[in-house]
């Protein structure tokens, strides 16, 4: 649907934009957990807001918050760790293999099938990395 596509494409942008002000934003732990810090007043907004509709559960809040909070937040610390070190063009390729990571996660810890699909996408995926990155290499040392 349009307005889902509209939204993806609104929140690539905002990642990318984000990524590109975490380059610079020092202390990538201090940064993340100020981020994730900022953050609690929306999501507390509209936690409150969506109440009526919502039914919790003490493991579901347990999982939220161990992936948003913990996994999520460590992410983005080793995120921004590396991302000095690489080039824009490098960043923005790289973070293509986060939909791949997410799917095999989805294999190795939740039982999820892997598929042909998922094989075929991922390999697709990589093998597109694979040559922005080497080609990008490859122009930096003279190669063709």
């Amino acid at each position: 649907p349009l307005i889902s596509a509209l939204l993806m494409l609104g929140a690539g942008a905002a990642w990318g934009i984000y990524s590109l002000r975490g380059r610079r934003g020092g202390d990538s732990l201090k940064v993340s957990a100020g981020n994730f810090a900022r953050t609690v007043p929306l999501a507390l907004a509209l936690s409150l807001l969506l109440a009526a509709r919502t039914a919790l559960d003490p493991e579901g809040l347990i999982y939220a918050f161990l992936s948003g909070a913990v996994t999520s937040g460590v992410g983005y610390a080793i995120w921004y760790t590396a991302l000095p070190a690489l080039t824009s063009t490098t960043a923005a390729t790289v973070q293509l293999s986060v939909p791949i990571l997410a799917a095999l996660g989805g294999v190795i810890f939740l039982g999820e099938s892997l598929t042909p699909r998922l094989l075929v996408a991922s390999v697709a995926i990589i093998g597109g990395i694979a040559l922005v990155v080497l080609t990008g290499k490859a122009r930096k040392t003279g190669g063709s």
